[in-house]
């Protein structure tokens, strides 16, 4: 009874922070990056599998809780070889981070002399590359789709080492087809430059299998595959992410850049008991696909708003030009409604104002929400 006690008033402490007014909490949560469920609001910003890990799982991580706290995990050889198991592929071929966002760094801001990325897409890459080493490529407008003939021209022309693209992009949610990346692979080969392809959102295609170049990795030598496991497999506390390629050279200066324990204990232990529940994470991201599905069609009888049909888990959409701007919609989301989205102001894009990306819940989390932006928009006093 006494240790439960304990715990409640732990957690109350380092939970508890202080709002005059629901806009108090929306400028403190916006400022953030996570620890969002200390807040107690719906969620529709970051990018989660609701329906992964099974119970089971947590009930295994508590389970082993005293030997992963007190005990050094394993080092990158063995979290490779895991990270194998899962992928079926050979861990020489496998890097493993602290989450995509750790290898991300090392990429954009060590490896790379110059970078290029389409925009608008996830800012991290262009973020952390030195000033003047990164090339921010504009999507075609207002279709969003890569044109892969004009994007190889350009890497060739500014002298790019790395190119990235982002597959469904981050946050377009839109897949670049199989047999485009294989013709830009080619082309970029060509010239000597590395294609990173990020596909940390591919599980939830209509299609994985069809739309990912991970199982043919072997067949593509300068291309390096990127992806978190923190979004696809709903752990994103664990932080785990990877890079699977047959360029050696890459994959070595990768590792590098990685300290001997980059990967916790708890993320190891996930790794070792994940194998077992492949078909259990098959079936999450069909659920997944069912309530984005039902989304997208709730958001499409929206009058005026413009809905990209999505391939990733989240729903990208252009506001009518009669509604409020986007960073005006979702503070009123979060104050009226208490339910946060993310706006696009922070995007290279025209009109990024106009924009919002909306993250898929549960059904019913999705109906509210929809519902919810309906009652914001009516007063429809933005542009004219």
């Amino acid at each position: 009874m006494r240790q439960n006690l304990v715990r409640q008033q732990l957690e109350s402490r380092v939970s508890q922070v202080d709002y005059s007014a629901q806009a108090d909490k929306y400028e403190y949560v916006s400022g953030q990056h996570g620890g969002y469920y200390r807040h107690n609001f719906v969620d529709h910003a970051y990018l989660y599998n609701l329906y992964f890990p099974p119970e089971a799982i947590i009930t295994a991580l508590k389970e082993r809780i005293h030997d992963l706290v007190q005990s050094y995990p394993v080092a990158q050889v063995s979290i490779a070889e895991l990270v194998g198991r899962v992928i079926d592929q050979p861990a020489e071929r496998i890097v493993v981070g602290n989450g995509a966002a750790e290898l991300i760094k090392i990429v954009s801001g060590h490896i790379a002399d110059k970078l290029i990325v389409p925009v608008p897409s996830f800012n991290e890459y262009a973020n952390a590359a030195p000033t003047g080493q990164v090339v921010e490529f504009p999507l075609e407008f207002p279709s969003f789709q890569l044109d892969g003939d004009k994007f190889a021209a350009e890497a060739i022309r500014v002298g790019a080492d790395v190119a990235v693209v982002v597959t469904p992009n981050n946050p377009t949610s839109m897949l670049i087809p199989k047999a485009e990346l294989i013709r830009l692979a080619r082309k970029l080969d060509s010239s000597g430059i590395v294609l990173v392809v990020d596909e940390s959102f591919v599980d939830f295609a209509e299609d994985p299998d069809l739309a990912s170049l991970e199982q043919e990795v072997a067949a593509y030598p300068n291309v390096a595959i990127i992806k978190s496991m923190s979004k696809a497999y709903g752990i994103c506390g664990l932080r785990i992410g990877y890079v699977v390629t047959t360029h050696m050279r890459f994959a070595e200066a990768l590792r590098n850049g990685l300290h001997i324990w980059n990967v916790n204990g708890f993320a190891e232990e996930f790794l070792r008991i994940l194998p077992h529940y492949k078909q259990e994470f098959t079936d999450s991201c069909v659920h997944v696909r069912t309530d984005r599905d039902g989304l997208y069609e709730a958001l499409c009888g929206i009058e005026g708003m413009t809905v990209f049909k999505p391939d990733a888990n989240f729903v990208f959409c252009r506001l009518p030009n009669d509604v409020q701007s986007g960073l005006e919609i979702t503070k009123r989301m979060f104050i009226e409604h208490n339910l946060y989205i993310k706006d696009c102001v922070g995007k290279t894009q025209p009109d990024s104002d106009r924009y919002i990306r909306i993250a898929s819940r549960t059904g019913p989390e999705n109906r509210r929400l929809v519902e919810a932006l309906v009652d914001v928009m009516d007063g429809r006093d933005g542009e004219t």
